[in-house]
């Protein structure tokens, strides 16, 4: 009886925990738009999108041909704003933080 007690203190424990971490790391989460240049066809979403998923840190990429824009979620602590523009840059399209 005590062992099944102990089993669902630590289980529970461990659920607990891994929410409580899922939610510190969706904390820190931030979300920018960038307006990218040299967006001239409907493939350059797809070279861009897939610049900004290799930067480490990188949640979500969303690539809009018809505003040229990427908005992008990252982890603050890992990337930066300068590490996705470079990205973009590298890859044929120069992008900055959307006004």
């Amino acid at each position: 009886m005590v062992r099944k007690q102990r089993m669902i203190l630590v289980a529970t424990m461990l659920l607990v925990g891994t929410v409580w971490i899922q939610g510190a790391f969706a904390a820190a989460e931030r979300t920018v738009t960038l307006a990218v240049g040299h967006m001239t066809c409907a493939t350059c979403p797809f070279v861009v999108r897939k610049a900004l998923q290799q930067v480490d840190g990188v949640d979500t990429v969303r690539v809009d041909y018809e505003s040229k824009t990427a908005t992008v979620a990252f982890d603050p602590e890992i990337a930066s704003v300068s590490d996705l523009a470079a990205a973009t840059t590298r890859a044929g399209y120069p992008s900055k933080p959307k006004e």
